[in-house]
């Protein structure tokens, strides 16, 4: 059977979910399910990075255990991950004993390789990116690209992992496609990061009296672990690698890391390179996604112009917000959140789109057949154009396109609405036309098809989709076949799918 093990990168919990947490969430549960729709195997892992500097700070500074301040907003984003509606199959935390004894492993498969060393490292260190930077990373006024601060110079004895002796078998599995990178864009700058000069060793410890948090370094335990050997290794433990190898064999290697922008080289770079070190295979692909605005403006408390995800939740439900995210934000590039056009699209897309298509269906089927779906006639003449869309939407999911993927949906939806306005059945059930009985069988049968296509954006509202025409929403899938409705199938139009959103 064909498997795909997709992950999100793991949220720091320093601070609470914003967002861009939700739209990198939601676009990795949206290919999940549409993974699990074509009977794929499919495995989903998320999760939350509880280690480092900032965070020992952070707890401090709330006059809190660590591990107690680390349990408070790991909480937050699993409770985030129920109220998004994410179908993740297991939820890794790097303070995990599961976790700390695979990354241990990991180090010690390095390590008994000759590629950990110890040295003095003295460089330039960017305390918001967590990590040393060259020259080449800051902009003319000497500050990090990212954070808009000037790094602090240290000097340490760390241990640092020999990543430039990778560097050409990284570039060459870029090049040659043998780990994707998309959007093309993303890959030609990973191939620029490493250049002609290739990639250079990395600190892959810090003494315990700078880094207090961390997992302890095997058999030094004056070192504790670098954030990439600890953290980009969760992608490994949390599928099982050292405590279940049975599931790490089934679904290992990653067939897509979902990341985002700015965190490209650290996974396609020093993750490569570690597992390349540690004798495992590399990620199939990585998906990169952009950032999100708000209004026009980078998000900022000063600006008061921060989206809380759980707030639009709380007042809209889960799948409006799923919808726009997926939807209006470009998938792998940046996008912004705009209150009045989130209203605009979901009262113009799902409330007069797919929900008005919903209603008029069954509400007719209602009504002419006594509520049952009537039995099938001749192919519809919108069969083909209906199999083209369908498989553009395929190709779009598999191409890491997921706002397209929507729009192909939606132009079904739009298919079903133009057919009712040609057939015109009101018309036909007037007229007393034999041909009314087909209509109606094509029209519920389509709407099977979008109900299958529209739940890895919106599966609440395909669930009450199912509930009211009849179709069992666990048989949903994504091999369709037109004509497996059957007739005599119960509708029930028992209320609005989409009620309109009002300011």
């Amino acid at each position: 059977m064909e498997k795909f093990y997709l992950s999100t990168a793991i949220a720091y919990v320093n601070a609470p979910p914003h967002i861009g947490h939700a739209l990198e969430f939601i676009q990795a549960d949206a290919l999940a399910r549409f993974y699990r729709l074509r009977d794929v195997d499919t495995f989903f892992l998320t999760g939350t990075d509880e280690h480092g500097v900032k965070i020992y700070e952070r707890a401090q500074e709330e006059k809190m255990d660590t591990q107690d301040f680390v349990d408070m907003n790991a909480k937050k984003f699993f409770e985030l991950g129920g109220k998004l509606n994410l179908s993740n199959d297991d939820f890794i935390r790097t303070t995990q004993a599961r976790h700390k004894d695979g990354v241990k492993e990991i180090w010690e498969r390095i390590f008994a390789k000759g590629d950990i060393y110890k040295g003095t490292y003295e460089g330039k260190y960017c305390v918001g990116c967590e990590s040393f930077i060259a020259d080449k990373d800051l902009d003319e006024d000497g500050n990090c690209l990212i954070h808009k601060k000037a790094p602090q110079m240290l000097s340490e004895d760390n241990y640092f992992f020999k990543l430039s002796k990778y560097s050409d078998r990284i570039k060459d599995a870029i090049k040659s496609g043998e780990m994707v990178v998309l959007p093309e864009s993303r890959k030609n700058e990973i191939l620029n990061i490493i250049g002609d000069e290739g990639l250079r060793d990395v600190s892959f410890s810090r003494p315990k009296n700078v880094l207090p948090w961390g997992v302890d370094v095997p058999n030094d335990d004056s070192q504790v672990m670098y954030v990439w050997c600890d953290a980009l290794s969760n992608y490994a433990t949390g599928v099982g690698f050292n405590a279940d190898m049975d599931r790490f064999n089934r679904y290992w290697p990653c067939n897509a890391h979902i990341i985002g922008k700015d965190i490209l080289r650290f996974h396609a770079g020093i993750w490569v390179g570690m597992l390349m070190a540690a004798d495992i295979e590399i990620p199939k692909a990585i998906y990169v996604h952009g950032f999100v605005t708000s209004e026009g403006q980078k998000m900022s408390k000063s600006l008061g112009n921060v989206v809380d995800p759980l707030e639009y939740i709380e007042k809209y439900g889960t799948d409006a917000l799923r919808y726009y995210l997926l939807r209006e934000i470009p998938t792998t590039d940046d996008g912004d959140f705009s209150h009045s056009r989130f209203l605009e699209v979901f009262n113009s897309e799902l409330a007069n789109g797919i929900g008005n298509f919903v209603n008029r269906v069954l509400m007719m089927t209602d009504k002419y057949f006594d509520g049952k779906v009537p039995a099938a006639g001749e192919t519809p003449e919108f069969l083909n154009e209906l199999n083209d869309k369908f498989k553009s939407y395929i190709r779009y999911f598999d191409s890491y396109d997921i706002k397209k993927a929507c729009e192909v949906a939606l132009e079904v939806v739009m298919l079903g609405n133009k057919y009712i306005d040609d057939k015109k059945p009101w018309a036909m059930a007037k007229e007393g036309d034999e041909k009314l009985s087909e209509v109606l069988y094509n029209l519920n049968e389509l709407l099977r098809y979008v109900a299958s296509m529209f739940l890895p954006f919106v599966p609440d509202s395909v669930a009450k989709i199912c509930e009211q025409s009849g179709v069992n929403f666990e048989e949903l899938n994504l091999n369709l076949n037109w004509g497996v409705l059957k007739e005599g199938t119960s509708v029930n139009p028992a209320g609005v799918i989409f009620p309109r959103l009002e300011d």
